[in-house]
């Protein structure tokens, strides 16, 4: 419900004698505060409230108004200023309370209301800085020696001892990888280990990485290049002596005669 307002009387009619107030009204252009009439005619408010609510009013935003500052500018006391402050908090035309600034400090916040309980405007958002990129998802990497992982995996359909976790696959790839680099076939692989198995195989990854190391083969000699073939024997057309050549023919000294059976 909204204050009454208490409306000034009439001016004393023309030739009437002058028994109240008398106004001599200049109109503002800078350097003013426009305060309603339910504050400055207030029933309920004391004078010293009405005034410091009339100053507070007239402050920029910002504006400090504590008790000691309020008290080191006006002649009242600290003990009046607060009393005045209290009756303003519950008339609507202030409120005060306590906020924690970013630096730990906490401090008294002060709203003025140029009309009791007013709804103050809603603080403007704080900018806040953008929220940081996640980091890019990991991207799974290709397995490095694809054959000996898939035979790796494959051990415990021949041998459910034998079941590998993937970080052992991984792990032991390699060392199969140097069985297929000496030329090793996988199903000879497989056979060294997944036979004569122990009833229990307590640490497969163990096991399978001492077989691998213990029954590695050599790797295989060098291949012997084949040694160069051999000419064949062929008998002179002339002469019949046997010759080596790889087609039939004469035999060197028939070959050198030639010439001198032409001349």
């Amino acid at each position: 419900m909204a204050t009454p307002q208490a409306i000034s009387p009439p001016r004393t009619p023309s030739g009437s004698a002058a028994t109240g107030v008398q106004h001599v009204n200049v109109r503002h252009i800078s350097g003013f505060t426009v305060i309603g009439n339910h504050l400055a005619q207030h029933a309920q408010l004391s004078l010293t409230a009405i005034g410091l609510a009339a100053h507070i009013q007239s402050l920029p935003t910002g504006a400090r108004v504590g008790i000691k500052l309020l008290a080191a500018r006006f002649p009242e006391s600290e003990a009046r200023i607060a009393a005045a402050l209290r009756e303003l908090e519950a008339a609507g035309y202030l409120h005060r309370s306590r906020v924690r600034l970013a630096d730990g400090r906490v401090v008294t916040r002060t709203t003025s209301y140029n009309q009791p309980h007013a709804k103050a405007p809603a603080p403007a958002p704080e900018k806040q800085e953008p929220a940081p990129a996640p980091p890019p998802e990991p991207q799974p990497q290709p397995q490095p020696h694809p054959e000996a992982a898939t035979l790796l995996t494959g051990l415990r359909r021949h041998a459910p001892q034998l079941a590998l976790s993937a970080a052992h696959i991984n792990e032991l790839a390699p060392a199969v990888a140097t069985w297929l680099a000496r030329d090793v076939h996988p199903a000879t692989i497989r056979h060294a280990l997944t036979s004569d198995l122990p009833p229990l195989v307590r640490h497969p990854a163990g096991f399978v990485r001492n077989r691998l190391t213990a029954l590695l083969p050599p790797p295989l000699p060098a291949t012997p290049e084949a040694p160069p073939a051999a000419i064949p024997l062929q008998d002179c057309d002339r002469c019949d002596r046997v010759f080596r050549a790889p087609e039939p023919g004469h035999c060197r000294d028939c070959r050198e005669a030639e010439p001198h059976r032409a001349a």
